[in-house]
């Protein structure tokens, strides 16, 4: 009978990190094909003239999944003038002045990262007008839930924003009832579809470039939540076709595509080993930075009610698919948390994965309620030091709620972990570092393993592929990171010097393959 030659790769002389209990850690792992072999921790595995990678002492872990990313929009952004640390609406506007000149007629110029609460004003377009002229600019928050105009941009809307101020939006108006040319929530989404949207060409030149950053930052997979972009699932599979998708995605849908979706027969899960569809996506409320977070103190956007959240979660039961709520405000989390319980009978006995994202500020009732009911906290250990000043200032009567990361977990939650890029920079690493050292609620810090489950073990678990991915047993698909150390052997303090040094992809290697100096 004739066989295939399958690749072999045996990687040894380290510490292989399987992130299992029944034998946390080994010297050697051995590959075969796309999948890890028999025989972990020794050679008897009987592997046919296997190409033998010398580790030099370095740590292998289970492949890090991005568990919330909006990963197209964050390669798109890298190609934009970038605002974070601009001081004042005029500062933001002087920065932006060189470009004006490359931007090509008939097109938008755009910049992103600016948060105007650290400002001493709020942008308006007249800031704008006076650098851009008559060349329409948008420019988008640092949470994405906001856009600053400009009024060549507003006429290209016809002249009225208002025509934007929709259910869960926000039009800002002037004293005498015009729009200042900041819109949020809602009305940004609607005007980011009806007119920022990037070409296909465009889409795809950054997702190539993006890609090769991840697998270079250790990321073998992706919760998507970038499907409210029509293009997106078709330019995933264009990429996979081409053999160039070096990461695992896992997409997300808007929920109002559910009847559709359903229609026509597409289900959770549905797609390739690469690429499957798999939730749908629920916004309740804003951000805090946007100070539009729905808040028990009245204050905040409402996106989605209670009500409405308790009909979206029959109907997606109805057609067996999990929800991923966003969830920022106190409020915000008590009404999804209250329609997740309400609807328990008919999602829990489906075996549905269910998740709440982000879960930024809870009432201390709430913490355990995750547990109780079995969502999954989808965080971002990343926001915790980068949002300290604005929930000191905004949130500073119910800071014993806010990133509850050691109660979520000491009450049972599971919690997957993601950078939300391109509101924080897509930086796994940097993440795990943020939640076991950043967190400025010392109480609400957690253990290096427990930030390496929140970001290999827990994310497959979410996708149901437990079986296969997030830990490196025999059997399971060979995605892993190469470290230059071991991080559950060194000092917490030095946790930040750790470095990727490689990165596979089902038995490929996608960053720097060895040998190494």
């Amino acid at each position: 009978m004739h066989r295939t030659r399958v690749q072999a790769v045996i990687l040894e002389n380290g510490v292989v990190r399987t992130m299992d209990a029944s034998l946390p850690a080994t010297g050697a792992l051995a590959i075969a094909g796309n999948r890890i072999a028999g025989g972990i921790g020794t050679h008897e595995t009987a592997l046919a003239s296997p190409d033998i990678v010398d580790l030099g002492g370095r740590c292998v872990i289970p492949g890090i999944t991005e568990s919330h990313v909006h990963f197209p929009t964050w390669a798109a952004a890298r190609r934009l003038i970038r605002l974070e640390d601009a001081t004042s609406a005029e500062d933001a506007a002087e920065r932006m002045r060189p470009g004006v000149g490359d931007v090509n007629p008939g097109r938008w110029f755009r910049a992103q990262g600016f948060r105007e609460t650290n400002w001493p004003e709020l942008p308006t377009r007249g800031v704008l007008d006076a650098v851009t002229g008559d060349v329409p600019a948008a420019v988008i928050s640092k949470d994405f839930h906001a856009i600053w105009l400009n009024s060549a941009g507003i006429a290209r809307t016809g002249g009225d924003l208002r025509k934007y101020a929709v259910h869960g939006g926000v039009v800002e108006l002037d004293p005498d009832g015009e729009p200042t040319g900041l819109i949020r929530e809602e009305s940004a989404w609607r005007f980011k579809e009806d007119h920022l949207e990037y070409s296909d060409e465009d889409y795809l030149g950054a997702l190539r470039e993006g890609l090769k950053v991840a697998s270079s930052r250790g990321v073998t997979a992706i919760h998507d939540k970038d499907g409210w972009i029509p293009a997106i699932p078709r330019l995933w599979q264009e990429l996979e076709r081409e053999d160039a998708l070096p990461v695992r995605v896992w997409q997300s849908i808007p929920h109002e595509r559910l009847e559709g979706v359903a229609a026509a027969g597409v289900v959770s899960g549905l797609g390739s080993d690469r690429l499957r569809l798999g939730y749908l996506k629920v916004f309740m409320d804003g951000t805090l930075g946007s100070r539009t977070a729905l808040m028990t103190d009245g204050s905040g956007v409402e996106i989605t009610s209670r009500e409405e959240l308790v009909d979206i979660l029959r109907r997606a039961a109805a057609a067996r698919w999990p929800v991923a709520v966003h969830a920022i405000g106190d409020l915000a989390n008590q009404n999804a948390l209250d329609a997740f319980e309400e609807t328990r009978d008919d999602w829990q006995p489906l075996g549905l994965r269910h998740r709440i994202e982000h879960a930024q500020c809870l009432r201390p009732e709430d913490a355990g309620r995750f547990a109780d009911l079995g969502l999954t906290a989808s965080v971002q250990f990343s926001h915790a030091p980068s949002d300290e000043q604005l929930a000191h200032r905004f949130w500073a009567d119910r800071l014993e709620g806010v990133y509850s990361f050691r109660d979520l977990l000491d009450r049972g939650t599971r919690l997957i972990n993601g950078s939300d890029a391109p509101i924080e920079e897509l930086d796994p690493w940097g993440g795990i570092v943020a939640g076991v050292l950043g967190h400025w609620r010392d109480d609400q810090r957690v253990t290096v393993e427990e930030a390496l489950v929140a970001s290999t073990v827990a994310p497959a678990w979410q996708t149901y592929d437990e079986r296969r991915r997030g830990k490196l047993l025999p059997g399971y698909l060979a995605d892993l990171v190469v470290l230059d150390r071991d991080p559950l052997a060194i000092p917490a303090e030095e946790l930040p010097e750790v470095q990727v040094v490689a990165t596979m992809v089902g038995g490929r290697w996608t960053h720097n393959p060895p040998p190494w100096d």
